[in-house]
């Protein structure tokens, strides 16, 4: 993997990306949605939620910098909005992220690569009294392919204690990372075709950030002869400082840099409890939960910037803008519980029914009085599956349910734009209160088999309806009304395992978007994935060596509604070789991009206006912006085991 967050790609049909510097959060897509840094993905680390709401950069925000994937035991994921424990941001999927509660030798690595690219890990898990001890640090540098050098560094660490097993069990687990950078954002096409700047470079080299994570979290679990009971609760303080500028001297000859800067604190549990019993003489299992979440942001805010410092600036017609554009006080708290019901009726029909309820509280105190406020809303989401077989070692699935994702809590107290205090922004357009929490319903049809010796394969068709697109934009401190929409989709993925050091990947997903009320903007919905192909071959220890070839296409997506801006195609490869000298040292060696193409991570389209290489500003232009994808790049690593 190029960056942490990519282990995420284990998901099939999920693509990570980057427009930004390595410190900020991926860009994800999934089935059809352009998820931003995470809004409908719901993400889960050791038992604590990553998605952050009414986030300074957007609404569900995920950053998994803090990651160390060597500590990674597992991850379970789901997709659509069929699965009664999955809540805020969970309508496209979800993916639990399990950190390893025992280690059987110490690790250490180092490894060395290209663009300034340098990473040392130590990992180990001593036994301590009744139980075990289990620690991972990590310290990384990349200064990345990009003219101005990315200075990416970070320090990262984690240390649990767990008693006990899978069954019967308990730890407690601190985590802490920081970390600060320069970004090389998205740029348009203009400033490369008129060698304003090269492919790699910026056009604003101040801009970056600095984020800081800390954690402590436990998780407990008892399992009886018909029963099982978990409990988790977390505690988890951050705060951002990012630098950013999309439009570059499109509001102001002073530039259009702003930060987007936070504190945030966040409270939070869940408990559950499973037990099985009999209907009718047939099997069955209930389960019940509850899950609690308070997250206080002192401030939430944005700021206007030049060099990173907050400074006042002057627009085109000799107005002022002030550094501060908005500085809330937010806290936003919610409650979901969650009930589910799973009966065997024969050895070839089982059903999983569903539901839960939600309710949010939004308060915001904003240094713009009129934007002040509060805010509640609650729903109810029912969720059914239906599973037929198997029938020559296939079984069939039908899912329905319902999802939502929250709001910006901004968002749902707004009367004024906060950048010029009117009740209409700056299109003109009435400022609107959004809906806290917007409904999402899905379908799904599908199959499993493993019909085929060594063989498995799984394919689905599955449609997803979404009541509104709105969104707070944290880039400008306002809300963004957008259409209800649908999207439509397939899904083919196939495993073969020939020998048991061989191993075969092919996952292919076809998507289809669409706005639901016709308007003569028209009916894309922008930056929605269409094509996703991602094929890869794996030999795991045979005769000591290890090998791994991934490719993955990304396919071309609208960036405007009618359709007449869209995105290149995306292809990369990946290639890995390792070799295991004995029990205690072994060598790896990673290359990223091998064929070197110069495609785009990420396109946008938007209007900006930029300088020429004389320093002369250009005329606004509503055109393509791109951040192209790295370059060839090798890596090695050396790792030792004892």
């Amino acid at each position: 993997i190029l960056r942490p967050g990519e282990v995420l790609e284990t998901v099939p049909g999920l693509v990570i990306t980057q427009h930004s510097g390595d410190g900020k959060a991926n860009q994800y897509f999934l089935r059809g949605y352009n998820l931003d840094h995470g809004t409908d993905f719901a993400t889960f680390v050791a038992g604590m939620p990553v998605n952050m709401p009414s986030h300074a950069h957007g609404q569900g925000y995920t950053d998994l910098n803090f990651l160390i994937p060597e500590l990674i035991s597992r991850i379970d994921y789901s997709k659509g909005p069929y699965f009664a424990e999955n809540g805020d941001f969970g309508s496209a999927g979800a993916a639990r992220i399990s950190y390893a509660e025992a280690a059987k030798e110490y690790q250490g690595e180092v490894t060395l690569g290209q663009y300034g690219f340098q990473r040392a890990l130590v990992v180990g898990g001593p036994a301590l009294g009744v139980g075990r001890l289990i620690f991972g640090g990590e310290f990384q540098h990349n200064d990345g392919p990009w003219d101005s050098a990315a200075d990416f560094t970070k320090f990262n660490g984690v240390l649990r204690y767990a008693m006990g097993d899978n069954s019967n069990g308990f730890n407690v687990t601190g985590m802490a990372y920081a970390a600060d950078w320069n970004s090389t954002d998205q740029i348009p096409q203009s400033a490369i075709d008129k060698n304003i700047v090269g492919l790699y470079g910026t056009l604003d080299p101040s801009d970056g950030g600095k984020q800081d994570r800390y954690s402590l979290s436990t998780q407990w679990r008892r399992t009886g002869a018909a029963s099982r009971t978990t409990a988790s609760a977390y505690l988890i303080r951050s705060k951002l400082n990012l630098f950013s500028n999309f439009e570059f001297f499109l509001g102001s000859p002073d530039g259009d840099q702003f930060e987007q800067a936070e504190k945030r604190l966040v409270l939070g549990g869940e408990a559950s409890h499973t037990w099985l019993g009999k209907l009718a003489g047939k099997d069955m299992s209930n389960r019940i939960g509850v899950q609690l979440r308070r997250d206080r942001l002192d401030p939430v805010a944005l700021y206007s910037t030049k060099n990173r410092q907050r400074v006042n600036k002057v627009d085109y017609d000799g107005n002022v803008i002030p550094f501060i554009t908005r500085e809330d006080r937010v806290t936003e708290s919610s409650i979901g519980v969650f009930f589910s019901n799973e009966i065997q009726w024969n050895d070839w029909l089982r059903h999983i029914v569903g539901v839960r309820g939600d309710h949010f509280r939004f308060n915001v105190n904003s240094d713009h009085p009129q934007n002040s406020g509060a805010a509640n809303d609650s729903l109810a989401s029912p969720k059914l599956s239906l599973i037929f077989g198997p029938w020559a070692k296939t079984e069939y699935f039908v899912n329905i349910g319902r999802g939502f994702h929250s709001n910006d809590a901004r968002g749902t107290t707004i009367s004024v734009d906060p950048g010029t205090g009117n009740v209409v922004d700056a299109d003109g357009n009435p400022v609107k209160k959004v809906d806290p929490l917007v409904r999402t319903l899905g379908y799904e049809l599908g199959l499993r088999s493993e019909i085929l010796p060594n063989v498995q394969t799984s394919i689905a068709l599955w449609r997803l309806k979404q009541d509104s697109e709105l969104l707070f934009v944290g880039d400008a401190g306002i809300t963004e009304a957008s259409r209800p929409s649908q999207r439509t989709g397939l899904e083919w993925e196939i495993h073969y395992t020939p020998q048991p050091w061989l191993f075969f990947d092919f996952e292919f997903a076809a998507h289809k978007a669409r706005f639901t009320n016709n308007d003569p903007a028209g009916n894309r919905i922008p930056g929605a994935v269409e094509r996703v192909i991602t094929a890869s071959a794996t030999i795991d220890n045979f005769n000591r060596w290890s090998a791994a070839l991934k490719f993955r296409y990304f396919g071309p997506r609208p960036l405007k509604e009618d359709n007449r801006f869209r995105s290149r195609s995306t292809a990369l490869t990946n290639l890995q070789g390792g070799y295991r000298f004995n029990n205690h040292w072994k060598i790896r060696l990673d290359v990223f991009n091998v064929f070197n193409r110069k495609h785009h991570d990420i396109d946008y389209a938007y209007e900006s206006r930029i300088k020429d290489s004389a320093g002369v500003l250009q005329d606004a232009t509503e055109e393509l912006h791109f951040h192209p994808v790295e370059k060839r790049a090798a890596r090695l690593t050396l790792s030792a085991s004892f």
